[in-house]
């Protein structure tokens, strides 16, 4: 019998089920780890096989660059002490129209056994964020500050380049004339300009299940 096709709801239902089965077991591998990325290497690579026991999808390559290419959905883990992580740079308009895809973002808490040397991984939130709201928050603030007050491209270019969004003129005057025709939605992550975006996920833990489109699954 084929499996099931995996959807975005049974991704959030997923998630869930296995954020509480992860929360009680004991991992020696992970006893002593204090890499953050190995830590989150280590979660990926195991809801992923949890997945793939159940569902038939689409993994992720670094030709995608996101984990489940089909559903357009990145899985991020970070632990509570600094929930960030890093994701590509594609382009500045990101800061301003979202990531282009949804986030499904694990938050974890590690305590060692030192009596049994195991490390556990105690999921403190699991979100989901949709695609629409993964702007920066500060940045699209300030863009609907603007046009509520009937700003005009001058102005969104003037903030544009007091945020330092790494953009040229040509670039600014473009992106100044698509939010006059297309106004951006509210983000909510924190989105600092680096090599690769570093997004930072405060305002999302605290948000979530308050705002349609940020969804707490466990």
């Amino acid at each position: 019998m084929p499996k099931p096709i995996l959807t975005i709801s049974l991704l959030k239902s997923e998630a869930a089920e296995f954020s509480k089965i992860e929360s009680t077991y004991d991992e020696p591998s992970l006893y002593g780890v204090t890499d953050g990325k190995a830590v989150g290497t280590y979660l990926e690579h195991k809801f992923t096989a949890y997945l793939a026991n159940k569902y038939q999808y689409a993994q992720g390559n670094s030709a995608s660059g996101i984990d489940f290419p089909e559903l357009a959905v990145d899985m991020k883990v970070t632990s509570i002490k600094q929930p960030q992580s890093s994701c590509p740079y594609k382009s500045a308009r990101q800061k301003i129209y979202g990531l282009g895809y949804s986030l499904l973002i694990f938050v974890y808490e590690k305590n060692d056994d030192n009596n049994n040397h195991t490390g556990r991984l105690n999921m403190q939130h699991t979100i989901f964020v949709d695609a629409e709201y993964t702007a920066d928050f500060q940045m699209t603030k300030g863009i609907l500050n603007i046009l509520d007050n009937d700003g005009n491209e001058d102005d969104l270019i003037a903030f544009m380049q007091d945020k330092n969004l790494p953009v040229d003129d040509i670039e600014a005057r473009n992106i100044a004339e698509r939010i006059i025709a297309e106004r951006p939605e509210q983000g909510y992550l924190t989105i600092s300009n680096a090599l690769q975006w570093r997004l930072q996920y405060s305002r999302v833990i605290q948000k979530a299940g308050d705002i349609e489109g940020i969804w707490r699954v466990y």
